[in-house]
């Protein structure tokens, strides 16, 4: 009874659809970025070097890339509400899960083998509420430019009439 019990809870914690990343492939992950009261998406793209419990609420990738000639490596849970979504952008012929071997290699032996496959419909994986999530963000990101352009505005206009009433005083005299 119990087993079912946490497969529940499990299951509930899952996202609808994922996309099938491997071992091998480059991905560009979107992850939601929370700053103080902002939310922003930032882009993490890299070689997948790591799957883990593929079938399970807490499948992980471990994405690795070269930043300013030091490599980086971040973990990200698929089925966390953080990540927005994932998008593969290549294909590699590798033959381990675990590709630990491209940490000591840089440059052209650090590369792999690609394999053609259809990206659209690899990548054509949708979950509702990321996708209203990321269309609450949109919306919140352009309301938030419309406040602005809307005080900058008002503030030339409060400019534009102190100028007007100068030019009037010095006008009288």
């Amino acid at each position: 009874m119990s087993f079912s019990l946490i497969q529940k809870v499990n299951d509930q914690q899952k996202k609808d659809a994922v996309v099938d990343v491997r071992s091998g492939d480059t991905v560009r992950v979107h992850q939601k970025i929370r700053e103080g009261n902002k939310e922003r998406i930032q882009v993490f793209e890299g070689v997948v070097i790591r799957t883990d419990n593929k079938g399970q609420h807490t499948s992980r990738i471990t994405v690795r890339k070269i930043a300013s000639g030091v490599g980086v490596e971040k973990g990200f849970l698929l089925h966390s509400p953080l990540v927005e979504k994932v998008e593969i952008v290549r294909r590699a012929k590798v033959r381990r899960k675990f590709l630990s071997f491209l940490r000591q290699r840089s440059g052209k032996s650090a590369r792999l083998k690609a394999v053609q496959f259809d990206r659209a419909a690899v990548n054509n994986v949708h979950d509702a509420k990321a996708e209203a999530e990321e269309a609450r963000l949109k919306e919140e990101k352009a309301k938030e430019a419309a406040d602005k352009k809307a005080a900058e505005e008002a503030k030339q206009a409060e400019l534009d009439a102190k100028a007007a009433e100068v030019a009037a005083r010095h006008k009288e005299s």
